[in-house]
C-alpha cells in the first residue's frame, strides 16, 4: 500500500531501521503477540515528528513503545505502524549536580545504574522496575513507597499537533498509575529527574535490598507484564486473588503466578487470547467472592 511505502521511505531517508511484519513477541516482556505491519525505530525527535505527521495525513494507526513491560499484544498482531523509541531517547546525561536528564527510551535499569554511578539518590525503589523511563512516567511507576512523582522535575512530549512541549511535575497529574499522559495521547520523549547526592555504597545497598525482596516475592524468572491488577482501594489485588483461591490457575501457558497471585506469567508459548481469558476469569472470581472490581493494569492493543 501506499502509506507503508511512503512511511518506510521517510524512515531510510532518516536512517531508522525499519521491519515489515515484525512479531511482537520480541518486544514485549510478555513475549506475546502477533506482527506489526511496520515497526520502525526511530531515533531522533525530528524524524520521530514527521513519521508521525505522515501517519496522521494518510490516517494510519500508530503507536509508541519503549520496553514493552505493560503490554498485551494481540495474537492477530498490530495494524500500522509501532514506533520504538531508540537513539537520541536513549541517552542520559547529568543536567547539574541533582538533576538528571533521561531520554524516554531508557530502561529504567539503566537510569537507576546511572543514577548510582553519580552518587544520586532517591530512584532505588525503581531498581528492578521493568520499562522504559517515559512509560514509567506515563503509568507513574512505583514500589517500596516510591513512585516517579517523588522525583520527576517535568516531562517533554509531542502533543497531538506534533509540536514539542514540556510539563513541569505540577501539570503532570500524577497520581496512582496515572499521569496526564495517560489521558491526552501525546507522546512522551524525555524526563528530568531531580535526585539527592547520597554514598554510592549506600545506594548501592539499597538497591540491592529492593532487588532482593523482589526476587523473593515475584516471579522474574518468566516473562510477564509486571502486577496485572491495579490495586483495589483497601485492599491488594494479589492477596484478593490469593484467597480467592487462583494462584497456579491457568489456562493453557498462561498461569497466576505460584510465588505472587498478583501475576500472571508466560510459562511456555502463552497466547494473548490465554492470557484475556485468565484474566477475565480472575476479575470473576474476585466480584463473586469479594465484590471488588479489580481493574486491569496491563494494556492490551492490537487487532480484535
Amino acid at each position: 500500500m501506499y502509506y507503508i511505502d511512503s512511511i518506510i521511505e521517510m524512515a531510510d531517508n532518516y536512517g531508522f531501521d525499519v521491519k515489515l511484519n515484525e512479531s511482537m513477541s520480541k518486544h514485549t516482556t510478555f513475549k506475546i503477540g502477533g506482527n506489526a505491519e511496520l515497526f520502525i525505530n526511530a531515533k531522533h525527535i525530528q524524524g520521530l515528528i514527521d513519521i508521525l505527521s505522515r501517519c496522521q495525513v494518510n490516517e494510519v494507526p500508530y503507536m509508541i513503545i519503549g520496553k514493552g513491560s505493560n503490554l498485551l499484544v494481540s495474537d492477530k498482531g498490530i495494524d500500522g505502524v509501532v514506533i520504538h523509541l531508540d537513539g537520541d531517547f536513549n541517552r542520559i546525561k547529568l543536567i547539574d549536580n541533582k538533576t538528571i536528564y533521561s531520554g524516554a527510551g531508557v530502561s529504567m535499569a539503566r537510569l537507576c545504574n546511572f543514577a548510582c554511578e553519580q552518587g544520586l539518590s532517591g530512584l532505588e525503589f525503581a531498581w528492578g522496575i521493568p520499562g522504559s523511563v517515559g512509560g514509567a512516567v506515563y503509568m507513574n511507576a512505583g514500589a517500596y513507597g516510591g513512585e516517579m512523582k517523588d522525583v520527576v522535575l517535568y516531562a517533554d512530549h509531542i502533543d497531538k499537533d506534533n509540536t514539542v512541549g514540556r510539563f513541569t511535575i505540577d501539570k503532570l497529574d500524577m497520581d496512582y498509575r496515572h499521569s496526564i499522559y495517560c489521558d491526552n495521547g501525546y507522546t512522551v520523549t524525555g524526563v528530568a529527574l531531580q535526585l539527592q547526592p547520597d554514598s554510592q555504597v549506600e545506594i548501592r545497598r539499597r538497591m540491592d535490598e529492593y532487588m532482593k525482596r523482589r526476587k523473593d516475592k515475584q516471579p522474574v524468572e518468566y516473562p510477564s507484564a509486571g502486577s496485572v491488577f491495579k490495586r483495589p482501594k483497601g485492599n491488594y489485588a494479589g492477596t484478593l486473588i490469593q484467597q480467592a483461591g487462583l494462584k497456579g490457575k491457568r489456562v493453557g501457558d498462561a498461569q497466576v503466578s505460584e510465588k505472587h497471585a498478583g501475576f500472571i506469567i508466560n510459562t511456555g508459548h502463552a497466547t494473548c487470547r490465554e492470557v484475556k481469558t485468565l484474566i477475565k476469569y480472575i476479575q470473576n472470581a474476585v466480584k463473586t467472592n469479594f465484590g471488588v472490581e479489580l481493574e486491569c493494569e496491563v494494556k492490551t492493543v492490537g487487532k480484535k
